[in-house]
């Protein structure tokens, strides 16, 4: 039988999500949960984050045997796992279902927060940066970038992607008070997206708002392909997967 699960964790001691030989990754605490409690397969999932990324709702497919009911599986899992994974939520996959292949749309929110002094409540989630961008300079960019695109300038060294053209269907960029600090979160949906596309993305914004760059250098980026037009890939940890659509409810929710 094929289980699928939805899965949250603070990747900031992981070294990524996909399994590596002498190395703690999610992919091994789950396949190292799932091995007491039934006969199961590799845990499959949507797709690979890097080490320092989390995942506020990662989906993920297993295939074996065990006594749990599929809905109770999530809560017997995440008694196995370790307080930085768990399983929320648990059901039979739908016929044919492939967790990877399947995926309509992804969301990612990337967070920075602009201080001087590290911040012990912000640090883990967000990515602290030195100047306090102009969010309307930041948004004004934004439809330039939202539609089919060829992101090949927004992709980092080591992008195995067969093509670069990819589609953002909506990409925002919002400013919140946290803790008495301002926290910016640039949260966008697309079909898919290109190795530290997302980290790359969000620097380019942050640029913009500090006025290093401008909408000119967007522009020339998608039209060129070339990186070095763009600034550099922000930090790991300010990084979320928060949503993966499949355009189908897996878990037996209603669909809004």
């Amino acid at each position: 039988m094929r289980y699928v699960l939805q899965i949250a964790y603070d990747g900031t001691d992981f070294a990524g999500s996909q399994r590596q030989p002498a190395a703690r990754t999610v992919q091994g605490e789950l396949e190292r949960a799932a091995a007491q409690i039934g006969t199961f397969s590799r845990v499959t999932l949507s797709g690979r984050t890097d080490a320092g990324v989390h995942a506020a709702a990662q989906v993920g497919q297993t295939d074996g045997e065990t006594p749990v009911p599929p809905e109770k599986l999530a809560e017997v899992l995440s008694r196995q796992l370790p307080a930085d994974v768990k399983v929320l939520k648990s059901a039979l996959a739908p016929e044919g279902f492939d967790c990877t292949r399947a995926v309509r749309k992804k969301t990612y929110c990337y967070r920075f927060y602009c201080a001087r002094t590290p911040h012990p409540l912000l640090a883990r989630y967000a990515a602290r940066m030195d100047r306090t961008p102009d969010r309307d300079a930041m948004r004004a960019v934004l439809p330039l970038l939202t539609g089919e695109h060829d992101f090949a300038a927004f992709r980092a060294t080591g992008s195995s992607a067969k093509t670069t053209v990819r589609t953002l269907y909506e990409l925002t960029a919002d400013c919140i008070d946290l803790y008495g600090v301002p926290v910016y979160e640039i949260r966008v949906t697309g079909n898919g997206f290109l190795y530290n596309m997302v980290r790359i993305l969000a620097g380019e914004l942050y640029a913009v708002g500090c006025g290093i760059a401008d909408a000119s250098d967007v522009e020339k980026a998608l039209r060129t392909g070339r990186r070095d037009l763009l600034y550099r890939t922000l930090p790991a940890e300010g990084l979320m997967l928060e949503q993966v659509d499949y355009g189908i409810p897996l878990f037996g929710e209603e669909r809004p």
